[in-house]
């Protein structure tokens, strides 16, 4: 038996004096001097390992000690021994000279079993494979959080960094439920590498100027190309330089329009009170980019293709294309859109044809491409477009800018117009030194109306058709027998007058009377009629031009003689012109849809 104890021979608690039993299988104490009993018959043991051979598997090795309480009989191991480790003494026991079993040290007591100790020991809860994973998984997945942040916060940061901002002092941000007014300016700064090569000395005029109009419920857009060689008033304007300083810079009367920018150290806040000035139009932000810009961004998105009816050679901008389609970047692509002198008449307006068809391709190939489906190449562009960008105040930050973007990004290409504005040969030029345009006011007041009043083209030539057929369905009366009493409440002097004569001498109404001023201004022109003049009212109305708006049907019948009453307002701008100017884009006017894919001639 297997004896288990703390103490040696000798006084010795009996708490430390257990035996192991193998014929009962358990603990018994046995306390010196006692006798013991005799042991039970045992069944043959197996030689090698001393385990009885009929005895049942155990399914834990029992605890191995040394017995000590019987001096005369040999050492016994527990079960489960490796071979040849039966007759090894413990550590700490000492040799018998007659060979005998070795002796425990005094004081020592038997060792304990280190494999038994082990065995009573409450086992430390493994941990499941399953919670490794999850612990492993959001380990990980804390690291690319936190890495995604750090790169995304290094993308932010230098996006913003990228963008250059201009304070125009103009506080009139865009709003979500309001039509926005975008001004976009290229400039003719040549800086850069190769830039020099693009004719002349750069005057860091504003080259290239387009009004974008976004309608309020963002269905529709039109693009108003302004020429650079327009003469027009540039009005007074404050800029603020980089120290803080602000100068006032004067106005100049009848110069050309890229004088707007860069001319007396006039800077984009200059150029959008000009345009302002020039169309009626309030305007929310500006953009401003220069060649580089042109190289970079259409490289960026792959290349733009273009078509030509005709094939391009000019010398001064170093560009040489065959009739076809081409797809350009770099270079090639500020070669295209700065070429003048290889196209038409070698005029600004033939240049601004092919910027047209060169940024609706811009637009097509970005939006219809897969370069917003990769998140490398939406890098580069996102990159390359703010490095390239100067904007105002009001979008100097990615946040401002990307909600611009996301709000008026959401008109489809098919709904944008790129429009030229109407323009006119300078008749204060010879015409053999004419180098200067003017503008055609007859047909620039329609599309100026349709950006001022957020009118779409398409649906305003509709209402139009419907107008004009209910004008000559009604019954009308003939121009004799129109009587009408004119007044003048606007601000054209002799107003009243002019348009009696016209009336009179014109079409026949004898009938007409001028009544001099109105007792109040108005801003509007009105007819005011009974119902039993509604055929002379729709008479005059289709001679005038009157908008529906401008007929005011009053309570009663006339008498035989009693006359309408005309009161001509501020929109009234001279005689034979019609007082509602029709928002449509007039015949001749050159435009393209951003969706059409034009050749350009």
């Amino acid at each position: 038996m297997e004896a288990q104890g703390r103490g040696g021979a000798g006084d010795v608690d009996p708490a430390d004096q257990w035996v192991f039993n193998p014929d009962t299988g358990s603990y018994e104490l046995r306390l010196p001097g006692a006798r013991q009993p005799e042991p039970a018959s045992r069944p043959p043991a197996d030689r090698a390992t001393g385990t009885p051979r009929n005895a049942p598997p155990r399914q834990r090795r029992a605890p191995s000690v040394e017995s000590t309480g019987d001096r005369s009989g040999p050492t016994t191991r527990g079960t489960g021994s490796s071979p040849g480790a039966a007759g090894r003494p413990r550590t700490g026991d000492r040799d018998r000279p007659d060979g005998g079993p070795p002796v425990p040290r005094q004081g020592a007591g038997p060792p304990r079993d280190r494999r038994a100790a082990r065995g009573r020991r409450k086992a430390k809860p493994r941990r499941s494979r399953t919670r490794k994973v999850l612990l492993w998984v959001g380990g990980s997945t804390a690291f690319v959080v936190v890495v995604a942040a750090g790169l995304a916060w290094y993308a932010w940061d230098r996006l913003n960094g990228n963008l250059d901002k201009v304070d125009t002092g103009i506080d009139n941000p865009a709003s979500r439920d309001e039509p926005v007014n975008l001004l976009i300016i290229g400039t003719d700064t040549r800086t850069g590498e190769g830039n020099d090569s693009y004719g002349g000395e750069a005057s860091e005029g504003n080259d290239t100027t387009i009004l974008i109009h976004f309608s309020k419920n963002r269905e529709h857009a039109t693009a108003l190309s302004i020429p650079r060689d327009l003469v027009t008033d540039i009005p007074e304007c404050q800029v603020t330089h980089e120290d803080g300083t602000q100068e006032t810079i004067p106005a100049s009367y009848g110069a050309r329009f890229n004088t707007s920018m860069g001319a007396l150290g006039r800077d984009p806040g200059c150029v959008w009170r000009s345009v302002e000035q020039l169309t009626g139009v309030s305007i929310n932000h500006f953009m401003m980019a220069d060649f580089d810009a042109v190289k970079d961004l259409s490289t960026a998105v792959g290349g733009v293709p273009v078509c030509l009816e005709e094939p391009i050679r000019d010398e001064k901008s170093g560009l040489d294309l065959d009739p076809g389609e081409h797809v350009l970047e770099g270079e090639d692509a500020l070669a295209f859109v700065r070429t003048r002198y290889g196209v038409g008449n070698s005029s600004d307006l033939d240049r601004i044809r092919l910027q047209q068809q060169f940024l609706a391709s811009m637009a097509r190939q970005v939006t219809g491409s897969d370069v917003l489906s990769s998140l490398t190449d939406f890098w580069d562009l996102a990159d390359t477009a703010t490095r390239a960008l100067t904007v105002d105040t009001g979008i100097g930050g990615i946040e401002q800018l990307y909600d611009l973007a996301s709000d008026i990004g959401r008109i489809p290409m098919s709904d944008v117009n790129f429009v030229t504005l109407p323009v006119r040969d300078n008749p204060e030029e010879a015409p053999e030194e004419r180098a200067t345009v003017v503008v055609d006011e007859e047909r620039a007041a329609p599309i100026f109306r349709m950006l001022q009043e957020d009118i779409d083209p398409t649906q305003a030539a509709e209402e139009e058709e419907a107008a004009a057929r209910a004008a000559e369905e009604a019954e009308r009366a003939a121009p004799e027998d129109v009587r009408v009493d004119v007044y003048n409440g606007g601000g054209v002097i002799g107003a009243a007058q002019d348009t009696l004569a016209w009336l009179q001498n014109e079409h026949g109404m004898r009938l007409a009377t001028n009544r001099s001023n109105a007792p109040e201004p108005q801003e509007t022109t009105t007819l005011e009629y009974r119902s039993d003049q509604a055929d002379q009212a729709a008479t005059l109305a289709a001679i005038m031009g009157l908008p529906e708006a401008a007929l005011v049907e009053v309570p009663g019948t006339s008498g035989e003689r009693e006359a309408m009453v005309l009161v001509l307002g501020d929109d009234f701008r001279g005689v034979g012109e019609p007082i509602e100017v029709p928002a449509e884009i007039p015949d001749g006017v050159d435009s393209i849809q951003a969706d059409d894919d034009v050749c350009a001639s």
